[in-house]
């Protein structure tokens, strides 16, 4: 008899996210056994939290009218900074529309166009026609030459994770909530499945699958100040690299968003400012013209967040007791617009900040909230180094995004990526061989585990401070791997995180460590988490260059001659640094140039003298 409860299926999805649940409905419609595990029930995954809406080039609406695949594809390469993988940008393209009005079917309410003349933010007229009245309409988003993000008001995360949790509960769908996965099983070829840890009783369990799929979303919660959800630590990501097989990919990408509100860090999306809002400093003057003067408020992400700080640095923010900090203001779309088309947004205002921004400003400041990098995958969605082994969405580096992600591109990813993979882990498992491995390989790493929980309740590793140990590590992200990086910042945080990271190998608890007790989950999970912290550090440390997202102060140009290529950390057995490998990014139909908006790209020739 087994010593821990072991669960078989075809295929192993972990993480009940859009991605997640997405790629299960792929695999299970092709009659095979899935199951689903997840820290939170589906419907509070954190894919419920995006608000905006969902890149796809319809072209129903008179400012999206002329947008194809091929534009949609020119502004996802420029807005990766040529970071991307295009093959993969350009099957994301030409899907996107199809995912989106297979939503439409599934039940998505989806805005629609509504025929008329109307006044646009910057007063400009346009009239949509009578005869795309009823079709799914767009608004506007950063980095994009037309509009094409489809948005149910401000709540497009929310509807498309009911709607698809709903198709995963009419096909009979197998969900274990409030099961962590703590480490993969696998024989150093094969992926075998995880051992799973029931964040309700403790217990451990096995689930062993063909096919596996990572699909755990961000780490946003490394980082002291993020809009992601407190679940969001990179779990998916860190059981992966902790193979010391398989590679993340490009982890110093690290988005921040330009409007993350004070001091509660919940997102505020870019549809406020899509729909006409207005970044303003101390003196209620509109800068973002002054930097950016054809695309304003709605240049990239990463060059919005990199002006705010900018204008900040030089002495224009609104103090506060929580950091200087602008405002956004949406006061002039008026009452009806805001309590329609932003409600979520008014209401988050209201709750958690005490003001309604019909009639108050929002104070923003760029805050984490993405992360461009994540588990190394083929086009199919195959990890790197071990078979059997998938990735969807923010866990993993497909390579939609390289150094820079447009808004609206990871939503829609989520459906699309979730339907692409989900189709090739089906065709993986429906042709894999029957499990057949050893008790004691499979037993093996629960007992590992286990071995881990039991000397931390009996106190055998040491008394560090487990929560001291994660404060240390989320300032040290906040003040040296931020928007502006320089090396030696870089230095000082990679020096830093080595040390928690030896540390946090001697945690002890404070608690009995028994039962559903969230500080041994963190203890467990506090190694994995320095792990990915060290990825994202050293890596920015090493690339002196600046792309997208990741801006050295030192090194303030793109070089294409010496780093167009994408970043790949192992970790070793033993080591308490990343091995950092690269493989080149491929570009097969858009060579790099500049980028239309923020800082004029480097030349080749440029790239060459910094180094």
């Amino acid at each position: 008899m087994s010593n821990y409860t072991t669960i078989v299926s075809d295929v192993l999805v972990v993480g009940a996210g859009l991605a997640g649940e997405r790629a299960a409905i792929e695999a299970a419609s092709q009659g095979l056994d899935v199951i689903i595990l997840s820290l939170v029930p589906p419907r509070r995954s954190h894919s419920t939290a995006a608000q905006g809406g969902c890149q796809a080039s319809l072209g129903n609406c008179a400012m999206g009218s002329g947008d194809n695949t091929d534009v949609h594809f020119a502004d996802t390469v420029k807005g990766s900074d040529w970071g991307c993988d295009q093959e993969v940008a350009r099957l994301f393209v030409e899907t996107a529309p199809k995912a989106v009005r297979q939503m439409s079917m599934w039940g998505v309410p989806w805005n629609r166009v509504v025929a008329g003349k109307k006044v646009l933010p910057d007063g400009r007229e346009a009239e949509d026609p009578k005869e795309k009245e009823g079709l799914i309409t767009a608004r506007d988003f950063g980095g994009t030459a037309k509009w094409r993000t489809c948005y149910t008001s401000d709540g497009a995360g929310h509807t498309l994770q009911y709607a698809v949790d709903s198709v995963v509960i009419k096909l009979g769908i197998t969900v274990h909530d409030r099961t962590e996965a703590i480490s993969l099983i696998h024989d150093g070829e094969n992926c075998l499945g995880v051992v799973a840890r029931c964040l309700k009783t403790g217990e451990l369990r096995i689930y062993l699958a063909k096919s596996t799929v990572i699909a755990t979303g961000g780490y946003g919660r490394l980082y002291g100040a993020s809009t992601n959800a407190v679940i969001n630590e990179g779990n998916g990501m860190a059981i992966a690299l902790n193979t010391g097989i398989v590679p993340l990919g490009n982890m110093e990408a690290v988005q921040f968003h330009p409007t993350g509100m004070v001091p509660v860090w919940i997102l505020i999306t870019e549809g406020a400012r899509g729909d006409g809002g207005y970044l303003l400093d101390k003196n209620h003057h509109r800068f973002m013209p002054d930097y950016e003067p054809k695309k304003k408020e709605l240049a990239s992400r990463d060059v919005v967040s990199r002006r705010m700080i900018q204008h900040i640095r030089k002495g224009h923010g609104v103090d506060s007791p929580y950091g200087p900090h602008l405002w956004l203001d949406i006061r002039h779309l008026g009452a009806k617009h805001i309590n329609t088309n932003l409600r979520e947004i008014a209401n988050i205002c209201k709750n958690f900040n005490g003001i309604d921004p019909v009639n108050a400003l929002i104070p923003v400041r760029p805050t984490q909230h993405y992360s461009m990098g994540g588990v190394r995958t083929n086009i199919d969605g195959y990890v790197y180094g071990l078979k059997g082994l998938f990735a969807v969405g923010e866990a993993a580096c497909w390579d939609l995004h390289g150094f820079n992600r447009l808004g609206g591109n990871s939503l829609a990813e989520t459906i699309v990526s979730g339907w692409i993979v989900g189709k090739k882990v089906a065709e993986y498992t429906l042709g894999a061989p029957e499990l057949n491995h050893s008790y004691g390989l499979i037993q093996g790493f629960a007992k590992v585990q286990q071995e881990r929980i039991n000397n931390l309740i009996a106190g055998k590793q040491g008394k560090e401070n487990v929560y001291s140990l994660r404060k240390e590590m989320e300032q040290t992200l906040m003040d040296y791997v931020g928007i502006f990086r320089n090396g030696p910042d870089l230095q000082k945080a990679v020096d830093n995180l080595r040390e928690l990271y030896h540390r946090s190998l001697k945690i002890g608890l404070i608690s009995n460590g028994k039962g559903a007790n969230p500080e041994l989950s963190t203890c467990l999970r506090m190694p994995g988490m320095l792990r990915l912290a060290l990825c994202i550090s050293y890596g920015a440390l090493t690339r002196t260059e600046s792309r997208g997202s990741h801006a050295r102060e030192d090194f303030p140009k793109r070089d294409d001659v010496n780093w167009l290529k994408r970043t790949l950390a192992y970790w070793k057995e033993g080591s308490d640094l990343p091995d950092l490998q690269y493989e080149p990014v491929k570009i097969t139909e858009l060579p790099p140039g500049d980028r239309g908006y923020g800082e004029a790209s480097a030349s080749s020739a440029e790239g060459k003298k910094q180094n």
